[in-house]
């Protein structure tokens, strides 16, 4: 007698397992191959904007960065394929401190531009971020003194300014740089 609810007992708790271990169901890849796809422009065959638009993905396929990246981030990824550095990305020389009659030159295509400095020799201070426009072009590191300047490389006839630099009538920010005697430059 014990020995038959010891046995129900463990009937109830073995999982049951199924008869069919795989299910009927499949799946079907289908692949459409499309022998007039486009190819990839290069970066050499860039002339107007309309170059910086992707040939898409083929149907039913996921598109690549390649395929689908469009205007300054497609230019990037052509640059990069033919091994070129489109915005040059290389860091800012640390090797030395920035003078007024010596500056460290940030180029820029746009009105302002945002530097980071972390002092000579690199990394001895915190990032300080400082910040050049067309009218201010240069700038002084407030941690060591590192003198920065913007050198301005786009148009000259930039067309995408829609307001005035001042529309309010607001005085410009005053910096350390304002209160410094002249002699002292």
């Amino acid at each position: 007698m014990f020995l038959q609810r010891s046995a129900v007992a463990v009937a109830r708790r073995a999982v049951a397992t199924p008869i069919l271990r795989r299910s009927i169901a499949t799946t079907a890849v289908r692949r459409n191959i499309v022998p007039d796809q486009p190819k990839i422009k290069t970066l050499k065959d860039v002339k107007t904007e309309d170059d910086l638009v992707g040939p898409g993905a083929r149907p039913g396929t996921v598109p690549t960065d390649a395929e689908q990246a469009t205007g300054l981030e497609r230019l990037e990824i052509l640059g990069k394929m033919e091994g070129v550095d489109v915005f040059d990305m290389r860091p800012l020389d640390a090797s030395r401190l920035g003078t007024l009659e010596n500056p460290i030159m940030v180029r820029s295509a746009g009105d302002e531009q945002f530097a980071g400095c972390t002092g000579c020799p690199a990394d001895s201070h915190e990032v300080h971020w400082c910040m050049m426009t067309r009218d201010r072009p240069v700038e002084r590191c407030t941690e060591c003194g590192s003198v920065y300047k913007m050198e301005y490389i786009g148009p000259q006839d930039d067309h995408h300014d829609h307001h005035p630099h001042n529309p309010h009538g607001l005085e410009e920010p005053k910096t350390f740089a304002d209160f410094v005697k002249p002699e002292y430059w």
